[in-house]
């Protein structure tokens, strides 16, 4: 008898814009589901009160629901942090987890699910050829920083305090037009 398992995997954690797409794959029928954690939940004030883990969490209640797992499945969950809610909540429900690297057919659907997403929002294709995205957003955004920020994860301290002046962005303080 072959073993039960969900795979549960993640992709744009790393990724300049937009949020995170979570996808859960049940072999060997190959039943796939992904859900988007939005980009508000990478920004002030979501950021700082790590929204993106609550989220997660009710993802994991809903892969719960849709695959229907039974308490011999084994939940093989990727490492990430972005996940990290979802292993503990799993746990706690009583499945097993075991933390994981995630490769293959998993690892690869929710990395189409995010190109996906980029594409919808206006990336173009061939600035997603590159798995090491982050220079390409960056430019990506800085060519029209006022209308791209909105996509960006600004919640990131390093977003702040560098790749915001870097993109281009001015504030106003006090009337006065100064850079990031």
């Amino acid at each position: 008898m072959s073993e039960k398992v969900i795979l549960i995997d993640d992709a744009g954690w790393g990724d300049l814009i937009l949020g995170v797409v979570i996808g859960a794959l049940k072999p060997p029928d190959c039943r796939y589901m992904e859900r988007r954690i939005p980009v508000s939940s990478f920004q002030p004030p979501n950021f700082e009160n790590k929204k993106y883990l609550d989220d997660a969490l009710k993802i994991a209640e809903e892969i719960v629901e849709v695959l229907q797992p039974d308490r011999e499945t084994n939940f093989k969950v990727c490492s990430g942090y972005v996940l990290s809610s979802i292993r503990r909540h799993l746990r706690e429900r009583g499945f097993k987890v075991e933390e994981v690297k995630v490769t293959g057919e998993l690892q690869e659907k929710v990395e189409r699910g995010y190109i996906r997403w980029c594409k919808k929002m206006g990336v173009p294709a061939e600035r997603l050829e590159d798995t090491r995205r982050f220079w390409t957003f960056l430019e990506w955004v800085a060519e029209r920083p006022a209308l791209r920020e909105r996509l960006v994860k600004t919640g990131w301290k390093s977003w702040k305090e560098k790749w915001r002046e870097k993109a281009g962005l001015r504030i106003i303080q006090n009337g006065n037009d100064k850079k990031a």
